[in-house]
């Protein structure tokens, strides 16, 4: 099993960061192979609408000035998708924004490349705003016909400056909570993943 956790922050070693390793952590525990990419702070861009995708539909966006295909790649390939991001403006990233709608597109136009994969949303928050940065990644993971576990809670951690959020407690119970809930899907999911309803 395949787990990739993406990160919209651009800051190195901050809350959303340590959120997204706890949970790959336990899913590393539990035998899966995982991986933290970044794009938080990079030049991805957000969608041209240019529709090329639909022609070629060949996993590939027509942009490739940026890391987006190469993450794509990756995305397309895991058995689980964690995207991680810090809430700014009570949304989500602008890069983590960015690829969202990418990823979503190329998804739909290549004959719905992420359905049955389990998706994760992790987001960082100082005080306000998580509910509608989490929303904005699962809406996501709902029209890519995705399948989303449940945790202890919202998949929130409290913190302002690097590292506060290890403080959180109960944010990083949910974290660990999360691991384990990914990993109990992924195994119940994988053997009949060919079925799964167009």
């Amino acid at each position: 099993m395949n787990a990739i956790a993406i990160n919209g922050s651009p800051r190195k070693g901050g809350n959303t960061e340590h959120l997204l390793k706890t949970v790959l952590d336990e899913l590393a525990a539990a035998g899966w192979e995982t991986e933290l990419e970044k794009v938080g702070g990079t030049a991805i861009r957000g969608c041209l609408a240019c529709g090329k995708c639909f022609e070629t539909k060949d996993k590939q966006c027509a942009t490739k000035k940026d890391k987006f295909n190469e993450i794509f790649l990756k995305m397309f390939m895991a058995d689980a998708i964690i995207l991680g991001s810090p809430t700014y403006f009570a949304a989500v990233s602008a890069d983590l924004k960015a690829l969202i709608e990418r990823a979503g597109y190329l998804a739909y136009a290549n004959n719905h490349a992420f359905s049955g994969k389990i998706g994760a949303a992790v987001v960082a928050v100082r005080r306000g705003g998580a509910t509608h940065a989490f929303d904005t990644i699962n809406h996501m993971f709902q029209m890519s016909r995705m399948i989303i576990p449940c945790s202890t809670y919202w998949n929130m951690g409290f913190g302002k400056n690097k590292g506060e959020v290890l403080e959180d407690a109960e944010g990083l119970a949910n974290m660990r909570h999360l691991g384990k809930a990914i990993d109990w899907l992924g195994k119940a999911i994988k053997p009949h993943i060919a079925e799964y309803p167009v």
